[in-house]
């Protein structure tokens, strides 16, 4: 990563604490971009670090807020550049029958969406309609719809869309005209309309403590009855890395039966926040080491009162530390 702003300051019209006011928006604003937590870190930092040294430039004709979107959207249109989009499982091909000997992981590196922490990009205060708006735009299932569209149509919704920027703004951000970030937003959503329904971000139910309670119990105890109780008809798992994904609650719970998922009997979940929604650390038993040791992060999307979407994030080596997770845990349940 990139040297600190504090680092490489000299003289501005403006101080590292102005900058830092906007650290959170620009970071949401880079992963629904980006599609990655770590990318989206290091071009907040470089953004960061262009405002600073063209610091001199900024003349105040439009706002520090306004000048450093334009900066953020030109350090993220350079990481898009010749890049492939991010995805998820379903993404890139049907699903798949819950037969383990299918399980492979994708042979390109680096291609998957990450999940990212509630605290990087959702203020700790403000309007509850605001917060719940922030959240529900960097949903992992809108994020990823989001990575379906060409780098300029996906700034263009979300710095209007998103963000409220105007017309205006956003082509000024976009260094365009207006008349073309009109035509894009309308690429754009046609573009999301058309995805097929397991592509295509559903409208989520607020946060149901109840019916989360008794996915979490249900899984420790690992009861597949009552999972199958939870979780929708139609409900999609993926487990990035691997390309296979399973829809349908009965061949999710048919695979997690299966030999080598099984093992994720006597999981302890870790309560999080990830992706606007309250998500868990996964410890599953090691029997050689003992004690209960990382194996996924999950998160999860409700829709229609039950389960629509569950994705396992098994990149437990990147992915726990950003959380502040623990590498193991001694549980005396």
């Amino acid at each position: 990563m990139v040297g600190s702003v504090a680092e490489t300051a000299t003289t501005s019209s403006f101080g590292s604490a102005d900058l830092e006011t906007y650290r959170r928006e620009l970071t949401g604003y880079c992963y629904r971009m980006l599609g990655s937590a770590f990318e989206a870190e290091d071009a907040v930092q470089e953004t960061m670090l262009r405002a600073w040294r063209g610091a001199d430039g900024f003349e105040a004709r439009s706002s520090l807020r306004s000048w450093l979107y334009r900066i953020a959207t030109n350090v993220c249109l350079d990481a898009l550049r010749g890049e492939k989009r991010r995805a998820l499982p379903m993404d890139l091909g049907p699903s798949s029958p819950p037969v383990e000997s299918l399980l492979r992981p994708w042979p390109a590196e680096d291609i998957w969406v990450t999940p990212i922490p509630d605290a990087m990009v959702v203020p700790e205060r403000g309007d509850p309609a605001e917060i719940a708006a922030l959240r529900d735009s960097v949903r992992l299932a809108f994020v990823t719809a989001l990575q379906h569209l060409p780098a300029r149509q996906r700034a263009a919704l979300i710095l209007c869309e998103v963000l409220k920027l105007s017309a205006a703004e956003a082509a000024t951000a976009l260094d365009s005209t207006v008349a073309s970030v009109n035509s894009a937003l309308q690429r754009a959503r046609a573009t999301l309309a058309a995805l097929p329904d397991h592509q295509r971000p559903d409208a989520v139910d607020p946060e149901n403590a109840d019916l989360l309670a008794q996915y979490v119990d249900a899984f420790q105890r690992y009861d597949m009855t009552a999972l199958l109780t939870v979780i929708r008809e139609d409900a999609v798992m993926t487990m990035p890395p691997f390309e296979l994904w399973i829809r349908g609650a009965s061949d999710i719970t048919t695979w997690m039966v299966q030999p080598a998922p099984s093992a994720c009997a006597g999981s302890l979940l870790v309560p999080v926040r990830a992706n606007g929604v309250l998500a868990w650390g996964q410890y599953k038993p090691d029997p050689e080491r003992g004690g209960l040791a990382p194996w996924a992060l999950l998160v999860h999307e409700v829709s229609g009162g039950k389960i629509s979407r569950m994705t396992f994030f098994l990149d437990v080596e990147r992915v726990f530390p950003l959380f502040g997770l623990a590498d193991r845990i001694f549980d005396d349940r």
